[in-house]
C-alpha cells in the first residue's frame, strides 16, 4: 500500500468512528446539560444524579443504534479493507 492508500483509509475510519460515536456523544451531552440545569436550578448536588441517568440514556442509545453501527462498520470494512486486501 501507498501513503496515499493509509491515508486514505485512515481518513475513513477516523470519519466512521466520529459517525458511529455521534449519536451516544449527543445523547450524553443533551442528558449532562438537562441534568447540570436541574442541579443548579434545584441546589440539589447529588453525585449520582449525574452518573446515573447518563449512563442508563447512554445504554438506551446503544441498544437503539446497534444495528446502525454494525451496518455501518460492515460497510466500512468492505469498502475499504476487503478492496485494499484484493488489491494486493
Amino acid at each position: 500500500m501507498t501513503e496515499a492508500q493509509i491515508i486514505d483509509v485512515l481518513r475513513a475510519a477516523l470519519w466512521t468512528a466520529f459517525i458511529v460515536s455521534l449519536p451516544i456523544l449527543l445523547v450524553s451531552l443533551v442528558v449532562g446539560t438537562v441534568i447540570g440545569l436541574f442541579q443548579a436550578l434545584t441546589s440539589v448536588q447529588e453525585m449520582t444524579l449525574t452518573f446515573v441517568p447518563k449512563l442508563g440514556a447512554i445504554f438506551v442509545v446503544f441498544w437503539l443504534t446497534v444495528g446502525f453501527v454494525g451496518q455501518t462498520l460492515v460497510a466500512f470494512y468492505n469498502a475499504q479493507i476487503i478492496t485494499s486486501i484484493e488489491r494486493r
